[in-house]
């Protein structure tokens, strides 16, 4: 289990194993997307994220396209149908620093986790 020296913050790209990966898959970048009074808060055991993938398929509704400049990773996209709620002890510090996402993103990825969720 990793124990993190600080609490993630809305926007900034961590790296988790995801329950619903197959066996054997690493860690995989995701976007915290929970409010800052929830991942500051010492008793909120847990976060909201988004995970991406470099796997950039067909345009979907519910898939925001990021590009390299904007995380510090490569070309990627952000599955707001696989919102999760992950422990903060799992998670892990990227090992170089990434980019935050914008507000504005963020708020572009609340609509599409809107729509998958069908309101």
């Amino acid at each position: 289990m990793a124990v993190h020296p600080k609490f993630p913050h809305r926007g900034e790209i961590w790296f988790v194993k995801l329950p619903t990966d197959p066996p054997g898959k690493g860690a995989r970048p995701v976007a915290i997307v929970s409010t800052d009074d929830r991942n500051l808060h010492p008793r909120a055991d847990t976060v909201l994220v988004v995970p991406l993938t470099t796997s950039v398929t067909k345009d979907r509704s519910t898939h925001l396209y990021l590009s390299p400049g904007e995380t510090g990773l490569e070309q990627s996209v952000l599955k707001a149908e696989d919102i999760a709620v992950v422990p903060k002890s799992e998670l892990h510090e990227p090992r170089f620093r990434l980019r935050t996402l914008s507000n504005h993103r963020i708020c572009e990825l609340v609509e599409k986790i809107r729509y998958a969720m069908g309101c």
